[in-house]
């Protein structure tokens, strides 16, 4: 029986430090785990994306086919777990492309969960893990990937007044528990898994119940994707409710960010 792991969500809850802990990791982890991070499922991401924007069936069947194409290059006698680990596969983070929630996610996670069912020969042992966090760091934390991601022009107010129903991600969790039963679900807060001596990777290995032998001798990376100043943020939200160009406004975003990581801002 093949054990598989889904790490799909959520945007903003150390995701991207278990996937550089995973990667940068690999050659230590290779003995114990097979792991796939979005580079190498970028169809299967995209697809997702798609179907969280349109909802429109073929999308779904073009995500699940992409799902497909994942797990038959999977060896089926190899008894290493499988970790799936990207929050794409929960769709758009909600501010972009009009979305309020992660509510596609449940249909997402119930078509990996179909198609693992169809595409192994002895159903797999499937679990999906989150990775979540308190609702107020959370959304702060999007709205300073939204500001310098796209051209986010609502203040800090507005945008939690706006999106505060997308930051009860543990709704999320139940709805997906419900859409893949009798799969396990798990979710674990942020700010548990972070202040622990492997950071979020911690959860994952949870999760996965690695003994604590696997996880000695990682090297620890620093946290990815970190807070951003206050003033960094209003000069972003200044140029994205400027008159420049998209163009213009992107690169005085760069320059502003590269002022704060040289420490001049």
């Amino acid at each position: 029986m093949t054990k598989i792991l889904v790490h799909s969500g959520f945007h903003k809850t150390g995701t991207t430090s278990v996937q550089k802990m995973l990667v940068h990791n690999r050659a230590s982890l290779e003995h114990h785990l097979r792991i796939l991070t979005k580079p190498d499922m970028i169809a299967a991401c995209q697809a997702a994306r798609a179907f969280s924007v349109r909802r429109h069936p073929a999308d779904l069947t073009e995500f699940a086919s992409e799902i497909a194409a994942v797990f038959e290059d999977v060896d089926p006698s190899d008894p290493r777990p499988l970790v799936l680990s990207s929050e794409d596969l929960s769709g758009h983070m909600p501010g972009r492309r009009g979305l309020k929630t992660y509510d596609a996610a449940p249909a997402l996670m119930k078509a990996i969960a179909d198609t693992a069912l169809a595409v192994f020969k002895d159903a797999p042992d499937l679990t999906f893990f989150f990775s979540t966090r308190s609702a107020d760091s959370w959304l702060r934390s999007c709205y300073a990937q939204h500001l310098r991601a796209i051209r986010m022009t609502l203040d800090f107010e507005d945008y939690r007044t706006q999106y505060a129903q997308s930051a009860d991600l543990d709704a999320i969790v139940d709805d997906v528990r419900k859409a893949v039963a009798p799969n396990t679900v798990v979710s674990t807060p942020l700010e548990e898994a972070g202040s622990r001596p492997i950071g979020p990777l911690a959860a994952v290995m949870d999760a996965l119940e690695m003994p604590g032998r696997t996880r000695r001798g990682l090297h620890v990376l620093p946290p990815a994707n970190v807070s951003m100043p206050e003033e960094l943020l209003s000069a972003m939200l200044e140029a994205n409710r400027s008159n420049l160009s998209n163009a213009e406004v992107s690169k005085a975003k760069s320059e502003a960010r590269r002022i704060w990581l040289t420490g001049d801002l």
